[in-house]
């Protein structure tokens, strides 16, 4: 990556939302059914810049800037998937939105599918891209790097992306390695959301890369959890799950590349878009 993959020329509308003890930033692009948009880990609503014109052709999309990232300032309380979760069904009900679409990436499908465990009756499908619902799901060589992860290592990442994104549009540009201790502490933690995405009510599509951060057949066995994958789909679609989810591996990509991939665009719209029943 260079240091303008994080940057876009897309310009929207920005605002602060104050919500559930944080004063969230938001950017609104487009018009249509409300779509919000979470990012990944170190990154803003930026990161989605070469997506966000087809989004925004067919949605008002809303891109949000997580706890501590891009230019929602960090506060006193750690990351934490739920709490994030929570600050996203504020800003539904602070926005007035009635059952807007949620997509997110990484971080921000962790946020995304919590958010649809938690709060279902305000949300009205789900994309949840390059997201795990198990820690030990990720490949080891790549838990080992997350464990390397903190506030030490700032001074090593200047001339990465995050790094100069942070430094652009942060409000306290100082924070980052703070940033960084509580990104290698959320990372640490051993989750398992198995039952809890058996469990959802939300229309979700499943995304990720064929070579993520996580291999395709974990991908797989989320969509199992939902009841795909289970039996033939049927001419008239009645094999399909029930719940109306859907997956999706892109081909010839990467968790570090996907949010940028005209293919998740396509297959988020066509998800989304897709007639009810």
């Amino acid at each position: 990556m260079t240091a303008t993959d994080w940057t876009t020329d897309v310009e929207g509308t920005g605002r602060y939302a104050e919500v559930n003890g944080i004063n969230l930033y938001y950017e609104t692009h487009g018009a249509g059914q409300p779509l919000i948009l979470l990012h990944g880990g170190l990154g803003s609503g930026e990161m989605f810049g070469p997506v966000l014109p087809a989004l925004a052709a067919r949605h008002q999309v809303i891109a949000v800037d997580l706890q501590g990232h891009g230019r929602t300032a960090d506060v006193d309380r750690p990351l934490d998937l739920r709490t994030m979760a929570d600050d996203i069904a504020a800003l539904i009900d602070h926005l007035g939105l009635d059952r807007p679409h949620l997509v997110g990436y990484s971080l921000g499908g962790g946020v995304a599918l919590r958010a649809a465990v938690a709060h279902p009756e305000k949300l009205g499908r789900l994309v949840a891209a390059s997201a795990h619902v198990r820690s030990d799901a990720v490949y080891p060589e790549m838990r080992a790097q997350q464990g390397q992860v903190s506030g030490a290592a700032a001074e090593f990442m200047t001339d990465t992306p995050m790094y100069q994104l942070y430094q652009r549009v942060a409000p306290r540009p100082e924070d980052f390695p703070r940033l960084l201790d509580k990104i290698g502490a959320l990372m640490a933690e051993d989750f398992d959301l198995t039952e809890e995405v058996g469990d959802l009510r939300v229309p979700t599509l499943i995304v990720a890369a064929d070579a993520d951060m996580a291999p395709p057949s974990h991908y797989v066995e989320v969509f199992r959890l939902l009841d795909g994958g289970l039996r033939d789909g049927g001419w008239t679609n009645e094999g399909r799950p029930k719940g109306g989810h859907a997956l999706a591996i892109l081909p010839g990509l990467t968790h570090y590349n996907i949010f940028t991939s005209p293919l998740f665009a396509a297959v988020t719209l066509a998800f989304l878009d897709e007639p009810a029943g």
